[in-house]
C-alpha cells in the first residue's frame, strides 16, 4: 500500500487550518459594530493582552498608537515600508508617540509568522516583524512558504530545531489567536491594518500625509 509522507511544513499548515477556519467563521458575528473613527476607552484598549506588548517610543508620549496587523497582509507591509519610517522619525524618536503592533493573523501562515517573531525574543521581535514585512513576497506568496520562512529566519540566528519547536508551541499559538480574538470581540477589528490613535479607530493603510493629519490634532491638545 502506497502512503504519502507529509512534510513538517504541510503538517504545520494543515494542523493550524482547522482551528483557524473555526475562529474566522465566527469573527463577523462576534465583532461589535464600531464605525471608522469610533473611540475605544484607552484603559480598555491598554489592558494587558494575552501576549505582552513590545513598545517603540517614549512611555510617557502624549499619543499612543496601536496597530492590529497580519503578517500576510499586503497593505500592512506597504504601511511599514512607506509610512512607518516617517512615523518613527517624526513621532517615535522625538517622544511624541509610542507605538505597538499587535497580532491579528488572517490565516494560519500569518499566525506562524507571528509565532516565529515572538520566539525570537522581545529584543528581536519587532526587528523580525520588520524583516518579514520587507520580505513578504518572498515567503507569503510562494509555493513553499514555511520552508521560505525557515530560510529567512536563519538570518536572525534561528536554527531549524528552534524553528520547528516554535511552530509546535500550542500555548503560543493559542495566545496569538487570543490577541486577535480580543481585538475582534472588544474593539471591533475585522480587517488589517486597523489603528487606534489614543483609542480612536482608523482602518486601512495610512499614507505619511494621512498620518500627519491624524497626529496634528492629538498633539495640539497637549
Amino acid at each position: 500500500m502506497k502512503t504519502e509522507k507529509i512534510s513538517f511544513s504541510r503538517r504545520v499548515l494543515l494542523g493550524a487550518a482547522g482551528a483557524a477556519l473555526a475562529v474566522f467563521a465566527g469573527l463577523g458575528a462576534a465583532a461589535p459594530a464600531r464605525a471608522q473613527n469610533a473611540v475605544v476607552p484607552v484603559e480598555q484598549l491598554m489592558a494587558p493582552p494575552a501576549l505582552p506588548d513590545v513598545w517603540l517610543g517614549a512611555a510617557d508620549a502624549p499619543v499612543t498608537i496601536v496597530e492590529y496587523a497580519s503578517m500576510t497582509c499586503s497593505h500592512c507591509a506597504a504601511f511599514h515600508a512607506t509610512t512607518f519610517p516617517a512615523l518613527k522619525s517624526k513621532y517615535l524618536d522625538t517622544g511624541k508617540a509610542r507605538f505597538v503592533l499587535r497580532e491579528f493573523p488572517l490565516d494560519p501562515l500569518a499566525t506562524a509568522a507571528f509565532m516565529l517573531a515572538r520566539c525570537s525574543g522581545d529584543d528581536k521581535r519587532n526587528a523580525v516583524v520588520d524583516l518579514l514585512f520587507s520580505q513578504q513576497k518572498n515567503w507569503a506568496f510562494t509555493d513553499k512558504p514555511v520552508e521560505a520562512l525557515a530560510t529567512l529566519l536563519k538570518q536572525t540566528g534561528m536554527g531549524q530545531e528552534a524553528f520547528e519547536a516554535c511552530l509546535k508551541n500550542q500555548d503560543l499559538y493559542n495566545n496569538v489567536n487570543k490577541v486577535r480574538d480580543q481585538a475582534s470581540k472588544d474593539f471591533g477589528v475585522s480587517a488589517t491594518p486597523t489603528f487606534f490613535f489614543n483609542g480612536k479607530k482608523q482602518s486601512g493603510e495610512l499614507s505619511p500625509e494621512a498620518l500627519d493629519k491624524l497626529m496634528e490634532p492629538l498633539l495640539s491638545k497637549g
